[in-house]
């Protein structure tokens, strides 16, 4: 998938990662980029084309199919995150307004541009995933929306390899962005992982890991003590 000439829609585009996103294509030479958010007053990136677009509204999404019917690229970038884990009182109420957008959102978006991406020969989606597909902690429901977006990636692969459509999970740590504000913790910038996705989507990848933490933990999936379980200190 090359991005020089290719129309794009990013979700949840009005900052952080999305908004990067948007600045990062329109400078690799996007025809088009629609820039996606609940609002589309927020969206101030000169050179993008604005779009309501609430990713947990079925007729929002409806509706951006029918305006964006010359998408070749989707970013699935909408997210939503909150701390806390699975016993504590409102757990069941965070979890689903979490899965509603970082997994259904996900599902609506894909399931409404499929056909679209074939009409217009294939091109791709690339999901914005994480780290913590594969280990939880102090977002439980945040990390398991991600497993299960992850999945949702994996299986969207297979059902639209037949009308060559590059899917790409992209996968990483904390990113310096109003997400992850709250954690004291060592984080990318951005800017670098924008450019390693679209790196990789070019380079034809299905797979990004766009962090070194994020490189271990992968690769300790396999280790004697995985990495998703508890490890000595």
């Amino acid at each position: 998938m090359k991005i020089e000439n290719a129309t794009v829609l990013v979700t949840g585009a009005n900052r952080g990662l999305g908004l990067v996103f948007t600045r990062e294509l329109l400078a690799r030479g996007a025809r088009k980029v629609y820039a996606g958010a609940r609002d589309p007053a927020t969206i101030t990136q000169p050179g993008v084309l604005p779009l309501r677009l609430d990713v947990t509204n079925p007729d929002d999404v409806a509706a951006a199919a029918k305006q964006a019917s010359d998408v070749t690229l989707v970013i699935n970038n909408a997210g939503i995150a909150q701390s806390g884990g699975f016993l504590a009182a409102d757990s069941v109420d965070v979890t689903r307004r979490i899965f509603e957008t970082n997994f259904f959102g996900m599902l609506h978006m894909s399931k409404a541009f499929a056909p679209i991406l074939k009409a217009n020969g294939g091109g791709a989606l690339l999901n914005v995933l994480s780290v913590v597909s594969w280990v939880s902690g102090a977002m439980a429901a945040y990390s398991a929306s991600k497993s299960a977006a992850w999945s949702l990636t994996n299986a969207l692969r297979l059902e639209l390899a037949a009308q060559k459509t590059q899917v790409l999970g992209l996968h990483m740590g904390f990113v310096d962005t109003d997400l992850a504000r709250e954690f004291d913790a060592p984080k990318s910038s951005a800017e670098e992982i924008v450019k390693r996705a679209l790196d990789g989507l070019e380079s034809g990848l299905d797979e990004v890991l766009a962090d070194e933490r994020t490189v271990q933990v992968k690769q300790g999936l396999t280790a004697t003590r995985p990495s998703y379980l508890p490890q000595a200190s």
